[in-house]
């Protein structure tokens, strides 16, 4: 199974060699950066099912509650909550994209993953939340870095 993720992202990473972002559409910003973030959630997919991870996930919400998380999967014997966030650099310096990551983002994100544990009844199995951060320049390939275990419940 590594053999045909590592080929999916390879396919992937080839489509976003000249960047996740298609700057030469006549879109609305808005629209523009939700087909970014989309595009950037498919590509830390692959990148995460290259590096071994077993998704089981993907934009997990619960109702009643604030919050969203890009991606749930299991590193070895660990269930790891994956934010996801991607930057194009376009338009403006926003920092870094770990920096999107609040205190109060990181309250929401636990929040989700504690009612995920629940609905799926992985109480007993450790867990952690990580962090992938993708540099989109226009034009050019982006840039992956996983934190893993970025901050604690």
């Amino acid at each position: 199974m590594l053999i045909f993720a590592k080929t999916m992202f390879g396919f992937v990473n080839w489509a976003a060699r000249k960047g996740l972002t298609d700057l030469s559409a006549q879109e609305p910003a808005k629209q523009r950066a939700r087909r970014t973030g989309v595009r950037g959630e498919t590509y830390a997919y692959w990148y995460l099912r290259r590096q071994g991870y077993v998704m089981i996930a993907r934009n997990y919400s619960s109702r009643g509650i604030k919050g969203e998380i890009d991606l749930v999967g299991y590193d070895g014997g660990t269930v790891a909550f994956v934010e996801v966030k991607t930057r194009t650099m376009a338009g403006g310096d926003f920092g870094s994209p770990e920096d999107a990551v609040t205190r109060e983002k990181e309250r929401h994100l636990a929040r989700v993953a504690r009612q995920f544990r629940r609905e799926y009844r992985t109480g007993e199995v450790p867990f952690r939340f990580d962090i992938l951060a993708i540099e989109a320049p226009a034009g050019m390939r982006p840039v992956a870095r996983l934190h893993k275990g970025a901050f604690a419940a």
